[in-house]
C-alpha cells in the first residue's frame, strides 16, 4: 500500500501543474458527489427511521416539509469549500470562485431550510385548538419573506465577493420603490394583525361577503388571501385587507349560542277573520294549550265589557279566531321541545297588504346544524298550516289555473266545448 502511495506522488510530481489541479478538482467533485450521492441519502433514511419511532408529531412534520432533507443538501458544498483549498497547485483566483459558489450554494440552502422550519412549525401549531382563534399563517409567510429577502442578499453577496452589509447599505435608496412594490404585502400585514387581535375571523367561521359571492366557511386565513369554502363546494378568495375595510358578516356568534333563528311569516286571507262563537270558545277551552288563555281573556274581556253599557254589543270586545290562533302558536312554540326556551320568542301580526295579513314566527331552534334547523322550522310550518282550519283561517295565496277553472273564469276552446 505504501509503494501504491509512493508511485502515485511520484506520477503526480511528474505532470504539469495545471493537470495536477484538474485531477484534484475531479477528485474533489468525486468526493462531493459520493456525499451527495451516498452519504446523503443513507442520512435522510435514518432520520425518517427515527421520527417515525417517536409518538410527538412535530419530528413528522419537520420530515414532511423536508426540513432535514434541506439540511442534509448542504453537505456537498460543505465538502467543496472546506476541501478546495486543499486541491495541490489550484489558482487562488479559480479557489475563490468555487469556494463562493460552494459558499452561495450552502446559504441558498440554509435559506430554504429555513423556510421549510417555518412552514413545519406553522403545521404543527395548526394541530393545536387555538390555531383557529389565533392563526398564524400570515405571520410565518411575513416571516419567510424577510428570510427569502435576507437569504438572497447572502447569496448575491457571496457571489461577488462582497460584505452584506455593502447590498443591504443600498436598501436605504430603494425603500420608496420596496414600499411600492410591496404595497398590497404591507396592507395584508396589518389587516392580519388586526384580524387576528380582534379576533375578527377564524379558521371554521362562516361568514358572508354578497360583494365577492362569499358564503361559506373560513378554510384558511393566510398573508394575502382569506379563502372561503362556499356552501356549493366552490372556494372564494377574498383579499384579507378587504375584510378590514369592507362589511361583512360572520355567523360564529350564532354557532356559539346554540341557537339558530327561525324568522318566517304566514299570510293569511283578511276575509277568514271573524269574532269566535260562545261555542267556538268553548270548544277551544278543551285545547291543553288554549285552556289557561280562554280562561284569562274571558275575565279581562268580563271586566271591561262590564264598564261599557252597549246593548248592541258593537263596541264590546270579543275573542278572534286571529288572536286566539296567534295564542296558540305562541303556547305551542314555548312548550316545543326543540326550541330555545331562553331566547327571544314571538308570534306576531306585521302590517296587512296585499297579501293578505302576515303573522310572523321569531323563535330559535336548540341546534345550529343546518339540515336539523330545517327540519324543525318545515315541521313547525307542517303543523301551523294544517291547523289554520280549525280556527276558520285560510291561507292567503294567488290565484292558479285551478282555482279559476273551478269558478268558471276560464274559457274554454272550442275543442274543450266539444
Amino acid at each position: 500500500m505504501e509503494q501504491l502511495f509512493s508511485d502515485i506522488s511520484t506520477w503526480l510530481t511528474d505532470l504539469p501543474p495545471y493537470a495536477v489541479a484538474i485531477a484534484g478538482l475531479l477528485a474533489l467533485l468525486l468526493v462531493g458527489l459520493i456525499a451527495d450521492r451516498i452519504i446523503r441519502p443513507r442520512l435522510l433514511a435514518m432520520v425518517r427511521r427515527l421520527a417515525k419511532g417517536t409518538r410527538s408529531q412535530w419530528d413528522d412534520m419537520l420530515v414532511e416539509h423536508k426540513v432535514f432533507a434541506r439540511v442534509a443538501e448542504t453537505v456537498p458544498a460543505v465538502v467543496i469549500y472546506f476541501g478546495a483549498p486543499l486541491v495541490p497547485e489550484l489558482d487562488a483566483r479559480v479557489m475563490d470562485i468555487i469556494r463562493n459558489v460552494a459558499l452561495a450554494y450552502l446559504a441558498l440552502m440554509v435559506t430554504l431550510a429555513l423556510g421549510a422550519l417555518l412552514s413545519a412549525v406553522n403545521a404543527i401549531y395548526k394541530t393545536y385548538p387555538i390555531s383557529r382563534e389565533r392563526p398564524l399563517t400570515g405571520f410565518i409567510q411575513v416571516a419567510k419573506i424577510a428570510i427569502y429577502v435576507l437569504g438572497g442578499v447572502v447569496v448575491i453577496s457571496a457571489l461577488i465577493d462582497k460584505s452584506p452589509l455593502v447590498l443591504l447599505t443600498g436598501f436605504g435608496a430603494m425603500t420608496a420603490i420596496l414600499l411600492l412594490v410591496f404595497k398590497d404585502t404591507i396592507l395584508s400585514l396589518v389587516a392580519s394583525v388586526q384580524l387576528t387581535s380582534l379576533d375578527m375571523v377564524r379558521v371554521g367561521d362562516w361568514i358572508e361577503m354578497p360583494q365577492y359571492n362569499a358564503d361559506g366557511d373560513v378554510i384558511d386565513v393566510a398573508l394575502h388571501t382569506v379563502k372561503v369554502q362556499n356552501w356549493d363546494k366552490t372556494i372564494t378568495t377574498v383579499p384579507t385587507h378587504k375584510l378590514i375595510s369592507e362589511s361583512f358578516r360572520n355567523w360564529r356568534g350564532m354557532s356559539e349560542s346554540g341557537g339558530r333563528r327561525i324568522k318566517r311569516s304566514l299570510f293569511l286571507d283578511v276575509s277568514s277573520v271573524r269574532f269566535l262563537s260562545e261555542d267556538e270558545v268553548e270548544r277551544f277551552k278543551e285545547f291543553a294549550l288554549l285552556k289557561g288563555y280562554i280562561e284569562d281573556k274571558q275575565r279581562e274581556l268580563a271586566e271591561y265589557n262590564a264598564r261599557i253599557p252597549d246593548t248592541a254589543n258593537v263596541n264590546l270586545r270579543r275573542l278572534t279566531n286571529l288572536g286566539t290562533f296567534r295564542a296558540y302558536l305562541f303556547n305551542y312554540l314555548k312548550h316545543h321541545p326543540e326550541i330555545h326556551d331562553s331566547m327571544t320568542l314571538l308570534v306576531r301580526q306585521l302590517q296587512p297588504g296585499p297579501t293578505g295579513i302576515p303573522i310572523e314566527v321569531y323563535a330559535f331552534t336548540r341546534t345550529t346544524a343546518w339540515g336539523e334547523y330545517e327540519r324543525i322550522q318545515a315541521d313547525i310550518f307542517d303543523h301551523i298550516l294544517a291547523q289554520c282550519s280549525e280556527f276558520g283561517l285560510r291561507v292567503f295565496q294567488q290565484p292558479s289555473g285551478a282555482d279559476l277553472d273551478a269558478l268558471g273564469l276560464i274559457q274554454q276552446g272550442p275543442q274543450q266545448q266539444r
